[in-house]
Formats: C-alpha cells, sequence, structure tokens
C-alpha cells in the first residue's frame, strides 16, 4: 500500500501541524484519528479560528451557559473557553510529546493580539496562558513585532514554550533567532534546565504573495512599458523565496560555534514553521507553496482542506534548497521594478495585526450575543 503523503513528509523531518481547533474535533474520535493515520504532530489557533467555531456552531453553548454564571465578561469567557479547549487538545497530543520526547506534540494559544506593541502587557498575558494551561505541550504565540521580541526573549528565558507568529522577513526572522539564542544562553548561565523547552517561528507564506502580486499587477497594468513584463513575471515567486531565504538563515544560524555550545547543554533548534501555506490565487496549484517549502526539521500547519489534499495528492520531496539563487533574484527584480521589500514585509505585520485584532474583537463579541441567547 502506498505510503500517506503526511506521512511521507515526517520522515522527511517536517512536522505537520493542524491549523484549526474546534470542539468536536477532540471530544469525538476526529483528532486521534489524524495523529494515527496521517501523523499530524501538533495544532495552531488563532483568534479567526475560534471566531468562526463559536458564531457558526452550538459546539459552545453549554460551555457559554456555564461559565456565563461565574458573571466573567465576554473576553474573559472566551479566554476560558480556548484555554479548555487548548488544554484538552494537549491531552490528546500528549503521547506525541512523549513519543517525540517532547519536540512536537504542541498546541498553540494566542495572546490578545491587540497588546502586539505593549511588551510588558505581552508578557503578562503570556505568563497568564501558560499558567491557566498548565501543560509541558502548549505554546503561547507571541506576534514578532519590534515590540514582540523582547517578551519572546523574556518568556523563553523564564520557560515558557514560545510560538513567535506574524513573521514576513528574513531580518525579522534573525531578530527572533536571536532572541531564542541569548534566552537559552541565559538559562545556561543561571543553571536552569534548557532540554525541554521549544519555540517556533511562524513564518507567513501566501499572504506576501497576495500583497506583492497585487502591487506587481499594478505595475503589469499601468507602469513604465520596459517593466510591465518583468513584473508580470514575478507574480507568485516572493512568498517561497522568502521562505527558502529565512530557511538559510535557520541552517545558517544553527550551524554555528554559538548554537553548538548551547546544544551541548540540551538545547534544541528553534525550527521554522510554515505558516499561511494554503494557496490564496486560483491562478497557483492548491499545493504551490506545501510542497515548495518542505524541510527537513520544520514545521508546516495547514488548514484542513489543504491537509485533506495533501493526504490524497501530495509528492513529498525535499525542495527548501532549489534554486536559492533565483531566490535571491527574485528579490532584486522586485527592488528593480520598484517595490521594496522591507516595505512590503512592514505593511504585512500590520495588516496582519489588524486582521487578528478584528478577529478577535469579532469572537469577544460572539461570545456576548451567545451569552444572551443561551443564558
Amino acid at each position: 500500500m502506498a505510503i500517506n503523503p503526511l506521512k511521507k513528509l515526517t520522515e522527511l523531518g517536517q512536522s505537520v501541524w493542524y491549523d484549526y481547533i474546534r470542539r468536536d474535533l477532540y471530544q469525538g474520535g476526529e483528532l486521534k484519528r489524524l495523529i494515527e493515520e496521517d501523523g499530524l504532530a501538533g495544532m495552531t489557533s488563532n483568534p479567526t479560528i475560534f471566531q468562526k467555531a463559536i458564531a457558526d456552531t452550538d459546539l459552545y453553548d453549554d460551555a457559554i451557559r456555564r461559565l456565563s454564571g461565574n458573571g466573567l465578561a465576554a473576553g474573559a469567557l472566551f479566554e476560558a473557553l480556548e484555554v479548555e479547549d487548548v488544554s484538552a487538545a494537549a491531552d490528546v497530543f500528549s503521547p506525541v510529546f512523549d513519543r517525540t520526547g517532547g519536540n512536537d506534540g504542541f498546541v498553540s494559544i494566542e495572546v490578545n493580539p491587540a497588546l502586539s506593541h505593549d511588551t510588558e502587557g505581552t508578557s503578562a498575558e503570556v505568563r497568564r496562558l501558560w499558567r491557566a494551561c498548565n501543560r509541558p505541550n502548549v505554546m503561547v504565540k507571541i506576534p514578532g513585532t519590534s515590540e514582540g521580541i523582547p517578551a519572546i526573549r523574556a518568556c523563553l528565558a523564564e520557560g515558557i514554550n514560545i510560538n513567535i507568529t506574524l513573521l514576513f522577513s528574513v531580518s525579522r526572522h534573525r531578530e527572533v533567532m536571536e532572541a531564542y539564542l541569548s534566552a537559552m544562553e541565559a538559562r545556561v548561565a543561571a543553571g536552569q534546565p534548557v532540554d525541554r523547552i521549544r519555540s517556533v517561528a511562524s513564518f507567513f507564506v501566501s499572504r506576501v504573495d497576495t500583497l506583492v502580486d497585487r502591487k506587481l499587477d499594478a505595475i503589469a497594468k499601468s507602469g513604465p512599458e520596459p517593466l510591465r513584463p518583468r513584473a508580470r513575471a514575478l507574480r507568485g515567486k516572493t512568498g517561497i523565496a522568502n521562505a527558502r531565504l529565512a530557511y538559510e538563515a535557520f541552517e545558517q544560524t544553527f550551524a554555528g560555534d554559538r548554537f553548538r555550545a548551547l546544544a551541548a547543554k540540551g538545547v534544541r533548534r528553534q525550527r521554522p514553521l510554515w505558516a499561511s501555506t494554503s494557496t490564496k490565487d486560483p491562478a497557483y496549484p492548491p499545493l504551490y507553496y506545501v510542497e515548495a517549502l518542505v524541510a527537513p526539521d520544520s514545521v508546516d500547519t495547514m488548514p484542513p482542506e489543504t491537509c485533506a489534499l495533501y493526504r490524497k495528492e501530495g509528492n513529498p520531496q525535499v525542495r527548501i534548497h532549489d534554486d536559492l539563487a533565483g531566490a535571491r533574484e527574485a528579490f532584486r527584480e522586485l527592488a528593480a521594478v520598484g517595490i521594496d521589500a522591507a516595505s512590503a514585509a512592514a505593511e504585512l505585520e500590520k495588516e496582519g495585526e489588524q486582521k487578528f485584532v478584528a478577529s478577535y474583537e469579532q469572537v469577544v463579541k460572539a461570545v456576548e450575543e451567545k451569552t444572551k441567547v443561551v443564558a
């Protein structure tokens, strides 16, 4: 019998996590089945996923009825719901966590995105969510903003597993890796254990093309005549090129003497996690990003539809090192047609924050409305 392509990814060193969480997934046998049959090794959540789960189903009505009796405000009630979901899902993943020596089996929970520019506020919320979940295989998600970097360093140094989200540039990815290394050095210097701490750096992919392609289309339509064909030729190339260069930075960082000294103390590498790998533009194949970014010692978090499609049609093969020269050339060409990559990354970060804040506000509103109905 042919091997499940999702399990083949695991053999190639890439962990598949589920970019989805909903109460029926872990209350029934579906999550356990995905772990056993597809080799699913973790799960990520965000306000958008919770908003759909709570607003579009009645799965949370009983819990809202139960928790609303405690007099919680809608925001605190939502936090209680997500802590219940993440903790329960983490329990289902516990055998994966044990089997992999603490490398996989993680479930991520996100801090309030409104705190993305508040270092102290983020750190305080991370600590509270970490204590509330009280599971060694939970990761708390911190946005990789400039204000988020000190919070990332501080929380890792305290021994909290951190998933850094909303990364769009190689330069910010390097800052995140530096924060991880310095946090681990601080723990080693203090004689604190490091062998069970894990972190991933969530690098967004298709969203990069969504924004850059829009700019390229404008140039192709009404830019200077000599630049139009060059702009058209660049469509769909930036997201993958960006991720491949980020992986190159990862390999360089964790192959150096600095990490080697930490590895001798038990520190593990901070893996890159490919986020936003579902295809947004119908002009590209549905598995365009997943196939291009198969890489050892990495994670791909896929939504259910992408996961199901890869199970049927995936062609696993390590491609992360393909055409690095072309990746660098793509960024030179972007500059040549007048698109500044750093500005685009900053725009994407701001856009990502705004989307998550809007989703967070919507999920709190959904909880508020459900409370009125069920209570």
